[in-house]
């Protein structure tokens, strides 16, 4: 048997390495469930108290209706639930996709472009102003509230200028329409809108947690300084993330402007609002490094039921958006508390 000498220093066994970021990460990943389970919960209870309440709630009509007018909201969130998990915001949503809208009217309707071409065209102008939004964020450095409050003001103003301020008619493109009104299953009243905001929720889904986007996504809202020391060029990867939001606003340009069968350059204002309430009342933190797809979902849900419940209730409309507002100020402070916590 061996004693150590005088001169040897002798340290108490500690564990593994790997150990505690493990148990972190399990930790981290059951949190995250918790608050998706919480968000659904909500989400059961709000749709119970309304069909209790009203029996018109509760009919194939109305929860369809509910279902289309999630759509707008969804995408948007989509989108914004990737720029807020880097730590960042974003206000040019909706009138970015007010000008998306006006933008897909001038390529269809007055530039006489194939309806494709048109589509395409509008959601690639969303995402180049999402890269302008990235390049002023990640390369000029201006704070994420005020580039996107900046281009924010930008987008309302070119809509009005671009169309004139008057709507662009989409009466001689019934195909239009079908985007978003249509119907690709036979004899089922279930528009098309609502499977293309599945599809995309799938791929944003599949971005998130399965490519190197998602990854460096977390990443960045995390921890933004060990990320860049890392090797990771940070700058390069917030313009990616926020292109990608653009071209959701341009999606949901297109989607809003179908459904309505025209493009009015006015609308868009309060709907970033929502957006971001639905990210945030979905689990997403405002502090980054923490969100879901699947949270941004129930939340979009969330808000779709109030608006629909409470105006089937024929609660006024400023007292709907009291409770509204409401609602986010509960999903933000439990946002802080979860903070806290970890």
């Amino acid at each position: 048997m061996t004693t150590p000498s005088a001169g040897t220093i002798t340290s108490p066994a500690s564990p593994p390495p790997t150990e505690q970021p493990a148990n972190e990460g399990l930790t981290g990943r059951l949190r995250s469930r918790l608050q998706q389970f919480l968000a659904f919960a909500s989400l059961i209870v709000i749709f119970a108290v309304f069909a209790i309440a009203s029996p018109n709630f509760l009919t194939y009509g109305n929860v369809t209706a509910i279902l289309f007018s999630t759509v707008v909201i969804g995408t948007l969130a989509l989108g914004t639930t990737f720029v807020i998990i880097t730590g960042g915001i974003d206000l040019s949503l909706g009138t970015g996709m007010a000008l998306c809208a006006v933008m897909s009217g001038v390529f269809i309707v007055n530039m006489d472009l194939p309806l494709g071409v048109g589509v395409l065209g509008a959601i690639l102008f969303g995402g180049l102003l999402g890269f302008v939004n990235g390049v002023n964020i990640a390369i000029l450095k201006i704070p994420p509230f005020i580039a996107t409050l900046a281009m924010m003001l930008v987008a309302q103003g070119l809509a009005l200028v671009v169309s004139h301020s008057a709507p662009i008619y989409f009466n001689d493109t019934p195909g239009y329409f079908a985007i978003s009104t249509g119907n690709l299953i036979p004899g089922v009243q279930f528009p098309n809108a609502v499977l293309i905001l599945a599809v995309l929720a799938v791929i944003s889904g599949i971005l998130l947690n399965k490519t190197i986007l998602g990854r460096y996504t977390y990443s960045i809202g995390s921890n933004e300084e060990a990320t860049s020391l890392s090797g990771i060029s940070v700058r390069k990867w917030k313009i990616i993330v926020y292109t990608l939001a653009g071209l959701f606003i341009g999606m949901a340009g297109v989607l809003i402007s179908a459904r309505l069968g025209s493009a009015q350059p006015a609308t868009g204002a309060g709907y970033e609002l929502q957006a971001i309430a639905a990210v945030v009342i979905g689990g997403t933190s405002l502090a980054g490094g923490k969100g879901s797809i699947v949270g941004t979902i129930i939340g979009a849900l969330i808000i779709s039921v109030l608006n629909n419940g409470l105006q089937i209730m024929s609660i006024p409309q400023e007292w709907q958006n009291v409770i509204l507002g409401c609602v986010i100020l509960v999903a933000v402070y439990a946002d802080m508390l979860r903070k806290r916590e970890s």
